[in-house]
């Protein structure tokens, strides 16, 4: 998916495929090509997208073991997920810290802590660059800090393991799993987010009848105000 998110100071081009790959986003802004996760699929693949450097948001074998061995870039991540990755050959590591804005080639981005796994904690991202803005959470049951995170974002790229119903487990007091849909998308309505793409989608989205599908997501959207769309490969 290529998409183009013009603010009057900036301009992020942004992709993302799903389907045939594990998902990631390439977030392009001038020179810099900031790629964010590189699952297991993309092991020996990735280089040709000639990134400037790689972000994680967590440690999972989707989002982060196409780094086994290595990467030609810098790759940023949180204490969290470096600690988790110990057997990935990365070289350049470098480190995100929750709620301080890093500055990768030119782009701002602000990882936010989410509730999503145990043993892999994850974090989603506020991009920026200039007045454009978009918030990354490919795994997800709720964001920590919400009102900040989605603040004048502009589109919400988030988590399509499913539309309606909630994929949430309890491990003691902990919950692990998938906010579904229909919930993300209220969270955009109540923070004024406009736009939303759904991305990193499960068996509902991906095995089910297309035109029934966008119409049910369609509709949920428009219960709440919000124009939303299902990523797809090559969707510009």
């Amino acid at each position: 998916m290529k998409s183009t998110f013009v603010g009057t100071r900036g301009e992020i081009e942004v992709r993302t495929r799903r389907h045939s790959m594990h998902t990631s986003l390439l977030v392009s802004h001038r020179d810099g090509n900031v790629m964010i996760d590189c699952g297991l699929d993309w092991l020996g693949k990735f280089e040709r997208l000639h990134p400037s450097a790689i972000v994680l948001t967590h440690a999972h074998p989707d989002h982060a073991w196409g780094l086994r061995n290595g990467a030609p870039c810098p790759v940023y991540a949180p204490q969290k997920t470096w600690q988790t990755l110990k057997y990935c050959a990365v070289k350049d590591r470098r480190l995100i810290r929750e709620r301080i804005p890093t500055k990768i080639c030119g782009i701002r981005f602000e990882a936010f802590p989410v509730e999503h796994s145990i043993l892999a904690p994850a974090v989603g991202y506020r991009v920026s660059a200039g007045r454009a803005c978009i918030f990354y959470a490919p795994d997800l049951i709720y964001i920590h800090e919400r009102a900040p995170a989605l603040k004048g974002v502009q589109i919400y790229i988030g988590d399509g393991a499913t539309l309606t119903r909630a994929f949430i487990r309890r491990r003691g007091k902990a919950l692990i799993g998938h906010a579904p849909v229909r919930t993300q998308l209220t969270w955009c309505q109540k923070e004024r987010v406009p736009r939303a793409i759904i991305s990193h989608c499960g068996s509902e989205i991906v095995e089910g009848y297309e035109r029934t599908i966008s119409a049910k997501l369609r509709a949920i959207g428009a219960e709440r105000g919000v124009e939303v769309r299902i990523a797809y490969d090559g969707m510009k």
